[in-house]
């Protein structure tokens, strides 16, 4: 299977069934996409996922039987080349920056224009992430809540998962947890995109860790970042 050849696959997890067909109409007119499937909640997704090979899951956080989140931590571990797309009616969601801990590629709310949303899919299916800086600084205003109150990195032992990183692997870790592009952490560091791309990759690979979110929770997890 190609994108060329067939698209970006994907498939749509919401519990209105409305909600679908509005997506599946607006994703099935665009060239290079095509719906595969349709589930009602993150149960079913799993299901379906074996049998339709998805490249992207359009996933609801909120919906009953089993969540947008526990689905997302699950579709991350036993399809790691399926990612997620997460939908939510508010940005400021405490559901949507779970899923995004839990290994979501992106972000966007059910509001979002549908050129965006088309945006977001291939954006997603060509490998990147779709987490914007406000988005970002909102992810990282939740993290805060888990900081010492004045806000500077408690007096305790070091997380040993920074041992696996080189000195330039945690500078990285330091920019992506800043909610930085990979371009202006390039200009940081004096780096080419390409060798911030390359450091991500093996960050990644070192902490076990999916998508671009994730390193900006082990950022502050680590305490290698805190609200100034």
């Amino acid at each position: 299977m190609t994108e060329e050849t067939e698209g970006v696959r994907i498939l749509l997890v919401d519990d209105h069934q409305l909600v679908r067909l509005g997506f599946r109409l607006l994703l099935d007119a665009q060239p290079g996409l095509r719906v595969v499937g349709e589930a009602g909640d993150g149960a079913e997704a799993l299901r379906l996922i074996g049998r339709t090979a998805p490249d992207v899951v359009l996933m609801d956080v909120r919906m009953p039987q089993l969540d947008g989140v526990e689905a997302t931590q699950r579709i991350t571990a036993e399809f790691p080349h399926t990612r997620v797309l997460v939908l939510t009616t508010f940005d400021h969601d405490e559901y949507a920056f779970a899923a995004l801990r839990a290994g979501a590629a992106g972000f966007i709310v059910k509001s979002i224009e549908a050129h965006a949303l088309i945006d977001a899919v291939r954006t997603i299916a060509a490998g990147d992430a779709v987490v914007s800086p406000r988005i970002t600084r909102r992810l990282l205003e939740t993290f805060a809540g888990q900081l010492p109150a004045d806000g500077r990195p408690a007096p305790e032992r070091e997380d040993p998962r920074l041992a696996r990183l080189s000195t330039r692997e945690r500078e990285v870790v330091i920019e992506v947890g800043r909610g930085r592009p990979n371009a202006e952490i390039a200009r940081c560091l004096s780096l080419s995109e390409t060798t911030v791309k390359s450091h991500l990759r093996r960050i990644m690979a070192k902490l076990d860790l999916h998508e671009r979110a994730q390193v900006v929770a082990f950022a502050y997890d680590a305490r290698l970042v805190w609200p100034s």
